[in-house]
């Protein structure tokens, strides 16, 4: 398939518009000869004469009449696609982004950040999904705006900003026998835990841990994901592992549950992660922007 050349669309414009091949030549800044060599083109493009001799001056022919107004809206069209992007509008932005986030992102942040979009874009759509362990390309294949979740290859063409760290910390509901003396792997082993694992794994790096003490564990409980291993806690006396600003967030909440320190577990650090094609989108820098700002120290330190 041969595709028309659009210079010419730009130079019938001026044409039309100047009714003169010496006059189209000046605003294009070409040489008369040149400007009639282009004309010449549009007419064997077109089928038409477009312009004819008529006294000293050139007549449009009706074919050249009826695509006058055509051919201008084409050539403004084009110029504001190839226009650099406005400054948005926030209060009147209609959009939606599609998220798909970590429990520990949306469990700790989830709230903060919707606040935010109501208040600067009220129109703005944030529809979450959950982390999961699949390999389909998603940011690659447009489905997914930003990706937040614990650091992970992306690609070599993703774009990746780290947000912040978590440390992992042990969760039981307030008067449990395990606040009642000193906290050792040997009495943080002897009760039942509920394990959090998207792909309902019973054991994870805190077995490990335990391991190499010569400790394990019973795991009576497997949950996808951290909330719903707090909200079981209730009236027993199970444990669970998850991040600290997780666990921060639920006692903020109002949950009747204590945190406390578990033996060194290794950090995670929480990354959001874009496609390129997103990289110069305003909106989706100010989405990628307030993503971050929420979470930041100073963020949480005012809350």
């Amino acid at each position: 398939m041969q595709f028309p050349d659009l210079n010419l669309l730009y130079a019938l414009d001026v044409l039309l518009e100047e009714g003169s091949v010496a006059a189209a030549a000046r605003r294009m800044s070409l040489s008369a000869p040149a400007m009639s060599r282009t004309l010449a083109r549009i007419r064997e493009t077109v089928g038409d004469p477009i312009l004819v001799k008529s006294g000293r001056g050139l007549t449009p022919t009706p074919r050249a009449l009826a695509l006058r107004e055509e051919v201008r809206d084409a050539v403004e069209r084009s110029r504001q696609l190839l226009r650099p992007e406005a400054g948005l509008d926030m209060a009147t932005l209609e959009r939606s982004f599609n998220v798909r986030a970590s429990d520990i992102y949306t469990g700790a942040f989830g709230q903060a950040l919707i606040e935010r979009v109501r208040k600067e874009a009220p129109h703005v759509r944030v529809r979450f999904s959950p982390e999961n362990d699949s390999t389909e390309p998603v940011l690659r294949d447009g489905s997914v705006d930003i990706f937040i979740t614990s650091l992970r290859p992306m690609g070599p063409d993703m774009h990746v900003q780290t947000m912040f760290t978590t440390q992992i910390v042990g969760v039981a509901r307030e008067g449990h026998p395990i606040f009642a003396g000193e906290i050792t792997p040997q009495r943080v082993a002897a009760f039942d835990h509920i394990s959090v694992s998207r792909m309902g794994k019973v054991s994870g790096p805190i077995d490990t841990e335990l391991a190499a003490l010569g400790l394990s564990r019973r795991v009576s409980v497997v949950v996808p994901n951290s909330l719903a291993g707090m909200f079981m806690l209730g009236g027993t006396d199970l444990i669970v592992a998850v991040p600290d600003l997780m666990a921060a967030e639920a006692l903020r909440q109002g949950l009747k549950l204590r945190a406390f320190t578990l033996f060194p577990l290794e950090p995670l650090v929480v990354m959001q992660s874009w496609h390129p094609r997103y990289q110069n989108d305003a909106a989706h820098r100010w989405l990628r922007k307030i993503v971050r700002e929420v979470c930041a120290p100073d963020a949480r330190a005012s809350e």
